[in-house]
């Protein structure tokens, strides 16, 4: 072949290749698809730096990912279920696994290892059948159901918001951190109450407390800062009564000389559950508001402790006094409201006729400046004692 001829096979077939090098640059340049928790990860980035159509499309990305690859490990598992020789194995688990070993289907033995790294494997009881219904769960993604909802609710979409919130929670068994339940039940409840759906707010709040406060809900115990009382075995209503009749008969620095409970986990709920309730003149908001007292005081005082060991209850004066002195606790208070807390309490106190206790409590807020609007209150309580009016919830 001659010169010439090369030279013009070369202008004609140039401008082909160039186009076809172009064309391929993006294939060739192309990230392998990143996995789905990643995904979660850089969302969760782009939202706390305030770009949320990203962030959304990075959630919506890592629910379809993770569900793209259980659904795939499905159908390994399926394929390897439905050969004949392994069909005669019947519904052995451990047989089928040793099969897919054995006989090197690999994709299909991973399935089963990703499987058992989700949920304990004696779960299954030997089920095949069992192992392969549990890839429905793995499909759902709470944690990326949830990050979609707070996307929703930064830019007020408040139904779908508490619509996504619920879905995660529907779908809580597969949540990498089960403890991630109780903030999806918060949150629940709270768009409940900013949506005002009185009724429904209360009884998420109820929920979380029944399911998450032994003491309130089940056969229950309540400790003193020495062991446990002595009704131990009693019923929590039995307790709960206990711990009136201590409040009632011999007043609030007693009370909390006897008791102790750390259960910070409902603090909140049996605060605003109680809030709800006194707003409404209920006489239940006395003991949800006692324990959301009695939770607070304890974290208080165990939190002083750390720092002096030898530290001991003697009245709520003195222990705001070494409140004052501890930043940390100072942000705790007022994190948990405890000044609107100790009045409420009082106010809840008030109305169900136990008036003695009702001025303590106010008495100890009229001492305290800092207290700012409940300090207030409870001066204007102790001039002239009165219940706080009932409001009617729109």
């Amino acid at each position: 072949m001659n010169n010439n001829i090369r030279a013009n096979i070369f202008r004609i077939f140039l401008p082909v290749l160039f186009v076809f090098i172009m064309s391929s640059l993006p294939l060739f340049s192309q990230q392998a698809a990143q996995p789905w928790w990643l995904l979660l990860e850089q969302g969760k980035q782009l939202f706390r730096n305030g770009n949320f159509g990203s962030a959304l499309m990075s959630f919506e990305d890592a629910r379809r990912q993770r569900r793209a690859m259980y659904e795939q490990m499905e159908r390994d598992l399926v394929h390897l279920l439905s050969i004949n020789e392994v069909r005669r194995i019947g519904d052995s688990l451990d047989r089928v696994e040793r099969y897919s070993l054995e006989r090197r289907y690999t994709a299909a033995f991973s399935a089963l290892q990703e499987l058992y790294y989700r949920f304990p494997k004696a779960s299954f009881n030997n089920s095949a059948a069992a192992a392969l219904a549990a890839f429905d769960k793995l499909k759902n993604y709470p944690e990326a159901e949830y990050w979609i909802g707070e996307v929703y609710r930064v830019e007020g979409e408040l139904s779908l918001a508490l619509s996504q919130y619920r879905r995660a929670f529907s779908m809580r068994d597969t949540l990498e951190d089960s403890g991630f339940t109780v903030t999806l039940q918060y949150k629940i409840a709270d768009m409940l109450r900013t949506r005002q759906e009185y009724a429904e707010m209360e009884r998420a709040y109820l929920s979380l407390i029944n399911e998450s406060d032994t003491l309130w809900a089940n056969a229950g115990r309540a400790q003193s800062n020495t062991g446990v009382l002595p009704y131990e075995q009693a019923s929590a209503s039995f307790a709960r009564t206990a711990m009136t009749r201590t409040l009632t008969d011999h007043g609030i620095d007693r009370f909390m000389e006897l008791y102790r409970y750390n259960n910070g986990i409902v603090e909140q709920a049996h605060r605003l559950l109680g809030y709800y309730y006194a707003a409404q003149g209920r006489p239940f908001a006395e003991q949800h508001l006692m324990f959301a007292f009695l939770i607070q005081n304890t974290i208080i005082i165990e939190e002083i402790q750390r720092g002096q060991f030898d530290f001991k209850f003697t009245n709520l004066a003195a222990l705001a006094q070494e409140i004052n002195k501890n930043r940390l606790l100072l942000s705790y208070i007022d994190e948990v409201e405890y000044f609107k807390t100790v009045y409420y309490f009082g106010a809840s106190l008030f109305r169900n006729g136990k008036i003695s206790v009702a001025r303590n409590l106010w008495s100890f807020l009229a001492s305290q400046p800092q207290a700012g609007e409940w300090h207030g209150r409870a001066v204007s309580q102790l001039r002239n004692p009165r219940p706080d009016p009932i409001v009617e919830m729109p």
